[in-house]
């Protein structure tokens, strides 16, 4: 099932069943909890990402590929930041460089998004599966200047600016993603294709690293996990390294998903 959420003509935010032809249903309840379908055909004014994150956990250098062109050792366990829940971003809304805290080099990575559906805690990799509700496209937008040299020595400052987390367009459930490591993941640019890639290629796959993260912690409904980027970001561009620039569009698009598109605008001040 495609579950997507929008806002009404009053304002108000529901969740709807995506249908084949493109319309949608209104879902009432809790999508983690008891909802139902209503029948009823979902006014759609805007587009919204499909969740609100309870938090973000992000997975780096999780694609062999990608690390091969990162010249970086593959890591022994799951590498692990954060982003802030001011990262998300909608479909269709602009990715904002900064500009007051200004980076020059900000980079697209096309990523497969895990949703958990249920809290889980010291979870087993064989059922690792069972709390997750679904999957998303996401986009972890990153400002290469401030994580790798600008930091302090660690990521987080590159990949918290706001609205470096496009989430979307919509959450696929489980029932239709039975094995979320068999997906093609590939990066557009203004319709060029820049990274083309398929989930098979994670280091860790989405069981171990649900295991992994839920060691002596609590994943609560809603956390969100980026699974890592494959190979062809705009850093390892050659010769010289692709960075975004107002004016450009980036989609990212995973099979069984669909795609996630957001232009690319400078921040106001």
């Amino acid at each position: 099932m495609k579950i997507i959420r929008y806002q009404d003509s009053a304002g108000r935010i529901h969740h709807a069943h995506e249908q084949p032809d493109g319309s949608a249903l209104r879902i009432e309840g809790d999508i983690y909890g008891a909802h139902r379908m209503t029948g009823e055909r979902a006014p759609i004014v805007k587009q919204l990402a499909p969740i609100t994150p309870a938090q973000i956990l992000c997975i780096g250098l999780n694609y062999r590929r990608h690390a091969e062109e990162s010249r970086a050792k593959l890591p022994d366990r799951p590498v692990l930041f954060v982003k802030g829940i001011n990262t998300l971003q909608h479909p269709g809304d602009p990715i904002l460089l900064p500009r007051h805290l200004r980076s020059d080099e900000v980079d697209y990575e096309c990523e497969l998004a895990v949703v958990i559906g249920r809290a889980c805690n010291n979870v087993s990799r064989e059922r690792a599966l069972d709390y997750v509700l679904g999957y998303m496209c996401a986009n972890d937008v990153s400002a290469r200047d401030h994580q790798i040299r600008l930091g302090g020595g660690q990521w987080c400052r590159g990949k918290f600016f706001d609205t470096f987390a496009p989430l979307g367009p919509c959450l696929v459930t489980t029932d239709d993603i039975p094995n979320p490591n068999a997906l093609r993941i590939h990066t557009e640019l203004n319709g060029v294709v820049v990274q083309d890639s398929n989930t098979s290629d994670m280091a860790f796959d989405v069981p171990t690293l649900i295991a992994y993260l839920s060691g002596s912690t609590t994943l609560v409904p809603g956390t969100v996990i980026l699974t890592g980027t494959p190979s062809g970001v705009g850093m390892a561009t050659k010769p010289v390294p692709r960075w975004l620039r107002p004016g450009d569009q980036v989609t990212t698009e995973i099979e069984r998903i669909g795609r996630l598109t957001n232009p690319v605008e400078e921040e106001r001040l």
